[in-house]
């Protein structure tokens, strides 16, 4: 597979990981603290000219970012598609078949569930969305590893998984706070 046109923005290449949904966190961390030593501002002579700093500032910032996308399972796929050629989510927006009318009945239920039950409910739905994360990160991880990834899967894949992340941040606000 090419690698992207902007290796600055590719988490993996930031962090000189390879590019694989499955990496250990343990790995990012160890990526992180080795590249941010070399380049961490208080390691650049005071006595430099001050773009020598902020050069530093930004490198490190980079890392940063790199390592927060890559600790992150969902952001690691989306960089990991990016990376492979695959549309990102605002070219193509589609979802697995029969989704969006799945999750059109499983809203309303589930806004009944939680205004009759309260916390108990939403306990319980948060649990379901849970798994279906799950499901989607399973499904993801297969697909990333075939020979042949499937873009436009892992593309609808995606779109689906962060449909599901949406509804568990709603479901985790407190009653008042915003709606489900």
């Amino acid at each position: 597979m090419p690698p992207p046109s902007d290796s600055r923005n590719d988490p993996f290449s930031v962090l000189g990981l390879a590019a694989r949904f499955d990496l250990d966190p343990s790995d990012v961390e160890r990526a992180f603290l080795q590249r941010v030593a070399a380049a961490h501002p208080d390691h650049v002579a005071d006595d430099l000219p001050g773009p020598d700093q902020d050069e530093a500032e930004a490198v490190v910032a980079r890392l940063s970012n790199a390592r927060e996308a890559l600790l992150d399972a969902e952001r690691r796929a989306v960089a990991l598609l990016a990376r492979m050629g695959g549309a990102d989510a605002s070219a193509d927006r589609s979802l697995p078949v029969g989704f969006l009318q799945e999750m059109l009945e499983v809203r309303e239920a589930m806004e009944a569930e939680i205004a009759a039950e309260g916390d108990a409910a939403r306990q319980r739905w948060g649990r379901w969305a849970a798994e279906r994360r799950t499901g989607h990160m399973n499904r993801l991880r297969t697909w990333f590893e075939a020979p042949t990834p499937p873009l436009a899967e892992i593309r609808r894949e995606l779109n689906a998984w962060r449909y599901v992340e949406r509804m568990l941040e709603q479901l985790d606000s407190r009653p008042g706070t915003g709606s489900v």
